[in-house]
């Protein structure tokens, strides 16, 4: 028996499309439901928080997620796509290479996790599970769900970090889901990943391809509509000093 995306305590976004804020780093995960497939976006910070979301989505469908879309490459958007062991995994062009085991990639990954408060062996264990990403978008890449429902996977970066990728999901109204390009409860990060003189820019794509209309769902934080972007994208640009 399924139930609703508000009894799971998720947000329900469009036909198909929902997200939830996940604690701890009020993480956005999201769901895009197909006839024939599901797809998640981003997986938490942990294995345990990947399998409650996996555990989530079987609820709301009664089937298994069979995609996986990682925004970047952050501990606390991917340290959970292990616990989806069936999933296609997309990711932008260099994500693997940060995933390789035994890969520098994969011990910054640890290091930051435990920085940022998660303790040092699930941090351990989520590193070392670390999927391959299959599919890298280079470009934009249109991934069929069945029933008709498409989404879009855009290679929008660098920005926030050298492999940002963003899902675009078509329908009344289109959910673009914007990874950590877009942050609503604070001020957006800029690690040392970050490439500053091109996160504008990567924000002008995302208006692009979501328009006036759409629903910008960040990172972190509230959804937010495209006049929050356009703003975000100013600030940054004067945040970094970059001309426009």
């Amino acid at each position: 028996m399924t139930v609703s995306w508000e009894e799971l305590g998720w947000e329900r976004l469009a036909d198909g499309v929902g997200r939830c804020r996940l604690p701890g780093w009020d993480c956005t995960a999201g769901l895009v439901l197909g006839a024939d497939a599901a797809l998640m976006v981003d997986t938490g910070s942990s294995l345990a928080e990947g399998a409650r979301l996996r555990e989530a989505a079987r609820r709301l469908t009664g089937r298994r997620v069979t995609h996986l879309a990682l925004t970047h490459p952050h501990f606390d958007h991917v340290f959970g796509a292990a616990a989806f062991p069936d999933a296609e995994v997309y990711g932008a062009v260099g994500t693997d290479a940060l995933f390789a085991p035994g890969g520098q990639g994969r011990e910054a990954l640890r290091a930051d996790a435990v920085a940022e408060g998660l303790d040092a062996r699930p941090a351990r264990e989520a590193a070392e599970a670390l999927v391959a990403v299959r599919h890298e978008v280079r470009g934009e890449h249109w991934l069929g769900l069945g029933g008709g429902r498409r989404v879009l996977l855009a290679d929008v970066g660098p920005g926030h970090t050298g492999q940002d990728l963003a899902v675009l999901v078509p329908g009344s109204p289109d959910v673009l889901f914007c990874g950590d390009l877009v942050e609503e409860s604070g001020e957006p990060q800029a690690g040392p990943d970050a490439v500053p003189a091109c996160w504008p820019a990567a924000l002008d794509r995302l208006l692009r391809l979501g328009g006036d209309d759409a629903l910008y769902v960040p990172g972190h934080g509230a959804v937010v509509d495209a006049a929050f972007v356009r703003a975000q994208r100013d600030a940054l640009a004067a945040r970094f000093g970059v001309s426009r």
